[in-house]
């Protein structure tokens, strides 16, 4: 009795042992360093007013939630319909979407482990045994048969270590990961789209500079070659005019090349051949709306960036695979049956005369593979701390991001400031110094001087524009994306 009382005892402890040894280890998050708030953040508020009006409301959306289009917020048509446009067809984005639909598939196949598999076979076999298989003697006469069959079959694994589970849990996790990869790669091409489409309206708007410069210059010839053929001036200055004429055309040339170039880079984007694409032009005028974009909470970084999502489904899979790997090193159970018809003629073998059936359990573990097994193991571990490393790599990178767009930000509303003093400044000047040469009070390279300075800080200005529509947009990246609600 005192046997059958410990064996009783003894046995559910060595079984609990057992399947705890073999099962994932539990999944937790691992712990990151985040602060309270965004250094570059400013004070921090239940809600922000935007440059239209509307109210932000930092709070603490979860990466399942519909995201916004955050696009929208620049109250730009041309740019919500590029976006759209390569939403449709950009091929990187085609190409993220065929690796969900492929993962969600694997996902389906290891699922399908969870139940029997059931199939149908159906034929026929003719042979002619030797007479010495038979126990006849040698040379003796053997007619050949036929015998034709129909059979159910069906198999199932016996999930007793968690195999199949940690492998569904792995595939699932994988199908997640690929869902917020694809996510992620959307907001990079509609981040690039935008900051593509900002680089043509900056280089539209140093183009209309340029022109305005040129037509300057033009003038400044025909006045300075009237007054050299006078005999007013020399022809120092009528030389020095058309050099000035000619550097702005080149200017305006070297601009051109560099507006080609971002229109075929959008083109690629929008996944339209560049020969056949073309954007209207469209100055990044003085005053363009910019919205006001507030950084939230440093924590929900980790629920809004599809990035860190991603890494976080990794190590999801990676710890289930950890299952997976320790439940080889236990016994697996296979249940198989069978059961059908089996006569020498084909009308017979749905006779209930001619059933046969065939009812199996296979028990099946390792004994000796040569520490193969626990190398797979460790393997599956290591590959889990790859994992861990890279969701808090991650994590910091998306942190310093947010932090760079905001600094960016705040140092150029700084210098946007400034360069607007500079260009009242420079235009009142280029408007005196004109009026001391045609007084003949001033030189004339005075007068270049004011002008060339005047261009330099109005292409500065325009450059200046581009570069916080840009940064505007590099934030909104860095922050996750629209997630839905106003703007």
């Amino acid at each position: 009795m005192t046997t059958i009382s410990m064996s009783k005892r003894v046995t559910p402890l060595l079984a609990a042992l057992m399947l705890t040894a073999c099962a994932a280890p539990e999944f937790k998050l691992p712990a990151v360093d985040t602060p309270f708030a965004f250094k570059e953040s400013g004070a921090a508020t239940d809600e922000m007013t935007a440059a239209d009006g509307t109210r932000w409301k930092p709070g603490r959306p979860a990466e399942a939630q519909p995201r916004g289009e955050w696009w929208l917020a620049f109250n730009d048509p041309a740019l919500s319909g590029l976006i759209d446009a390569a939403t449709m067809a950009n091929q990187n984005l085609a190409v993220a979407a065929a690796r969900v639909k492929q993962a969600r598939a694997i996902a389906g196949i290891a699922k399908a482990d969870r139940i029997p598999q059931v199939g149908v076979n159906a034929g026929a076999r003719r042979s002619q045994p030797s007479p010495l298989e038979l126990g006849y003697p040698k040379g003796a006469k053997v007619n050949p048969s036929t015998i034709y069959q129909a059979n159910l079959t069906a198999s199932y694994e016996v999930d007793l270590f968690g195999r199949v589970a940690s492998g569904v849990g792995a595939a699932t996790a994988d199908a997640a990961a690929s869902e917020a990869t694809y996510r992620s790669v959307l907001l990079s091409l509609q981040a690039d789209v935008a900051r593509t489409y900002f680089r043509l309206c900056e280089t539209d708007a140093e183009l209309v500079t340029l022109a305005e410069a040129v037509s300057l210059r033009e003038k400044s010839v025909q006045v300075n070659r009237r007054r050299f053929e006078l005999g007013d001036i020399g022809e120092f200055d009528l030389s020095r005019a058309l050099t000035e004429l000619s550097t702005s055309r080149a200017e305006t040339i070297g601009l051109r090349k560099q507006r080609v170039t971002n229109e075929h880079a959008l083109a690629v984007l929008l996944g339209k051949p560049a020969s056949d694409f073309a954007v209207d032009v469209n100055p990044l005028l003085d005053g363009a709306f910019l919205p006001l974009i507030p950084a939230g909470l440093p924590s929900t970084l980790l629920e809004r960036r599809p990035d860190i999502v991603a890494a976080q489904r990794a190590m999801v899979g990676a710890n289930a695979r950890i299952g997976v790997a320790r439940a080889v090193m236990f016994p697996a159970l296979n249940l198989s049956a069978q059961g059908g018809g089996l006569s020498d003629t084909f009308a017979d073998v749905f006779r209930w005369s001619s059933r046969s059936w065939v009812l199996g359990a296979l028990m099946s573990m390792p004994v000796i593979d040569g520490g193969r097994n626990k190398a797979n193991i460790r393997r599956s571990e290591a590959v889990l701390e790859e994992s861990v490393g890279a969701y808090r790599q991650s994590v910091l990178v998306a942190f310093a991001d947010v932090e760079d767009n905001l600094a960016g930000l705040r140092i150029l509303a700084g210098q946007a400031e400034q360069i607007e003093g500079a260009v009242t400044s420079a235009r009142r000047s280029a408007v005196l110094a004109q009026k001391l040469y045609d007084a003949g009070r001033s030189s004339y390279l005075d007068l270049l001087d004011s002008q060339r300075n005047l261009s330099v800080v109005e292409r500065s200005a325009v450059q200046l524009r581009g570069s916080r529509a840009e940064t505007t947009v590099a934030l909104i990246r860095s922050l996750g994306g629209g997630w839905g609600g106003a703007y």
